[in-house]
């Protein structure tokens, strides 16, 4: 099985009984910072938009609710999203 086929879905609900990935998505793990081990589903994001990465909002960044952590695609390995920070 995909190593990227184990994980969490951002976004997905506690009581969710499947939180997991959905066959035909298409993910990025994101590494580090607050969401670390969560993957995020990047289906129908233009090339564009999977270059710059994402900001998302999470109460467990560093400036609680309200904040954002931004995270972006590694030069090497383009599956995973490394944490740049916490935002406001």
């Amino acid at each position: 099985m995909d190593e990227l086929m184990r994980g969490r879905v951002y976004g997905a609900d506690h009581e969710d009984p499947d939180p997991g990935p959905q066959p035909g998505h298409v993910y990025r793990e994101l590494v580090g910072g607050p969401l670390d081990g969560l993957l995020l589903d990047v289906t129908g994001w233009s090339a564009a938009q999977l270059a710059a990465g994402a900001a998302l909002p999470t109460e467990i960044s560093a400036f609680g609710p309200g904040g954002r952590a931004t995270y972006g695609p590694r030069a090497d390995d383009v599956r995973h999203w490394d944490w740049r920070g916490d935002i406001r």
